[in-house]
């Protein structure tokens, strides 16, 4: 059982999301504007957040913002009517972790909506603590250090970055990765990869600025995906 934010000011959705959710098992807190989505957040820990980006009071871009600093660790999904791309990749870089675009199935929502909350748990204490350079990816501890010093990482951002380490100097394709690191059940742009990685890029190159460290890098194979190079 998880523990879910909805934040949604349509009352048909909301209220169809709030009782199939709870039928199974999760609970459930529905805000219907952005500032008492902020409320809620401040004060209760969430497994998952459904977002709509259209709410009547505050932009549902800067909600998602403020949401990822208070609550990091939580997945964060955006529920978005906008058919514009650009729209999507700022609520990704604003801090979301996947998008659906209304309509959609709820079967569709649930199967997302399974794949991270599965991805999110801990992993068993038998799994691969991997090392790349000074880029140390413990995966049963859901921690990547550099040099002893953790790597602040968003929890897609954490999956993307193991997954890549688990095969270095391999070329990985754009749908391998995404149905490793997001799910097999994934519709819609892959856009939210591109993202993902350049916020990977940005804070190993923060990373090694910091102090200097042997890190990897990722690099963009066109027309096929990527490839992380170890040092």
């Amino acid at each position: 059982m998880a523990r879910f934010l909805v934040v949604e000011d349509d009352e048909t959705i909301g209220d169809v999301l709030e009782s199939r959710l709870r039928a199974h098992d999760h609970t459930v807190v529905w805000a219907r504007t952005g500032r008492g989505a902020l409320r809620a957040a401040e004060t209760h820990p969430f497994d998952l957040v459904l977002l709509d980006l259209g709410l009547p009071d505050l932009d549902g871009v800067e909600v998602c913002r403020r949401l990822r600093r208070v609550q990091p660790g939580c997945v964060l999904v955006m529920l978005t009517a906008r058919q514009d791309e650009m729209d999507v990749v700022v609520g990704l870089e604003a801090g979301a972790d996947d998008y659906l675009t209304k309509p959609f199935g709820f079967n569709e929502l649930l199967a997302r909506i399974r794949a991270h909350l599965r991805r999110g748990a801990p992993a068993p204490a038998t799994s691969a603590r991997t090392v790349v350079g000074d880029l140390v990816v413990d995966t049963a501890a859901r921690r990547c250090t550099v040099r002893g010093r953790e790597l602040e990482l968003r929890p897609k951002e954490f999956d993307l970055l193991a997954r890549l380490t688990a095969d270095p100097d391999t070329a990985l394709t754009r749908e391998q990765l995404m149905d490793d690191v997001w799910d097999v059940n994934w519709h819609g742009s892959t856009k939210t990869l591109d993202v993902h990685i350049a916020a990977l890029r940005t804070k190993l190159a923060a990373a090694s600025a910091t102090q200097p460290a042997a890190l990897p890098s990722i690099t963009t194979l066109r027309g096929h995906g990527y490839r992380l190079e170890a040092p």
